[in-house]
């Protein structure tokens, strides 16, 4: 994805290389149409145009003449303008840069499942670390590329308003869409292009102010966050229940942690279906404890008794340290 400020210089550049690449050819067909042969007629093209010169047993006719003179001055010309493109991209240091660009959108093409993550901003800078952390594929899409050079995580310097960007990113083969734009309404604006350009696309939208809550979950949204109540909530929280806050920080927040919570899917695969909660031993086998259990319809069972029977299709909800998560992981996909 080239930016705004280079996209000219590659363009002559390309332009530049086009023009040769006719004039080369245009002579090596004049000059086998005066009686050279094919080699002939393309080596007396090339050093025409690179002004090396060349020797010839006979004297030239006429029309060989006023052909050459007129081949000199159009590829010299072409082969000047070429050379002086390609000098401005390697004086402005962006050959280098295009080449990065190339790089990452193969990158890009190449990811599926990945997260799109639109606003390179406070909360869309936590949202990226948090992925990275856990080795989840994303993409960020902003317009303001010099906010995102300081980063090395894939990127689209664009408008994520318009449909041309979000395909950049790869919004077909995304599987989910996080919008912390400037403002609700660009917010809104691109859950309407998200879910429409992927129907099964996972959105979280962010709302500033109450009243665009609604209104971006009717645009397509399936959540939508409002970062000033949240703050607001937690703020409560740690002077009404100071302990209640700080162990949800402790199983929350990803540096330094020795608690998380997961999430666990289980599939059809899964040998603990068909058992109960209880039967499954999950605490002794694993140390990772169950808070909830959500149902295929969405309800959740909070602190299921041990008769629970696991089915496929709910989503264990559970915490424990790294280790124990790994393990009940392994456990699950016996």
């Amino acid at each position: 994805m080239a930016s705004l400020s280079d996209r000219p210089a590659l363009r002559r550049l390309w332009t530049a290389l086009l023009a040769l690449v006719l004039v080369i050819l245009g002579g090596s067909l004049g000059f086998w149409a005066l009686g050279s042969g094919p080699l002939e007629a393309l080596y007396r093209t090339v050093t025409v145009v690179t002004t090396v010169g060349f020797y010839q047993a006979k004297a030239p006719s006429g029309a060989e003449k006023v052909f050459t003179i007129v081949l000199v001055l159009v590829g010299v010309a072409v082969a000047l303008y070429a050379l002086g493109a390609l000098l401005e991209l390697l004086v402005e240091g962006q050959l280098a840069g295009v080449f990065e660009r190339r790089r990452m959108e193969r990158r890009i093409e190449d990811m599926s499942g990945h997260v799109i993550i639109c606003g390179w901003g406070r909360v869309g800078r936590v949202v990226a670390d948090q992925l990275a952390r856990r080795g989840l594929d994303f993409v960020l899409v902003d317009l303001d590329g010099e906010r995102l050079s300081d980063t090395t995580y894939p990127k689209v310097v664009g408008d994520a308003t318009e449909d041309s960007v979000l395909r950049q990113a790869g919004i077909e083969r995304a599987k989910a869409l996080v919008t912390v734009m400037s403002n609700d309404a660009a917010d809104l604006y691109v859950t309407l292009s998200g879910r429409s350009l992927n129907p099964d696309l996972f959105i979280v939208g962010r709302a500033r102010v109450t009243e665009s809550e609604e209104k971006i979950l009717r645009a397509g949204a399936d959540r939508v966050i409002n970062p000033q109540a949240i703050g607001g909530s937690r703020i409560a929280a740690l002077l009404l229940q100071p302990h209640v806050a700080e162990f949800l920080d402790v199983v929350t927040r990803e540096a330094g942690i020795e608690f998380r919570l997961e999430e666990v899917q289980l599939n059809e695969s899964c040998d603990l279906c068909g058992s109960s909660l209880g039967s499954s031993r999950i605490r002794a086998r694993t140390g990772a404890l169950v808070l909830a259990i959500r149902q295929p319809d969405g309800k959740f069972l909070t602190n299921p008794p041990p008769e629970t029977p696991l089915d496929p299709g709910q989503v264990l909800i559970t915490v424990g340290t790294e280790s124990q998560l790994a393990e009940l992981g392994r456990l699950v996909m016996l």
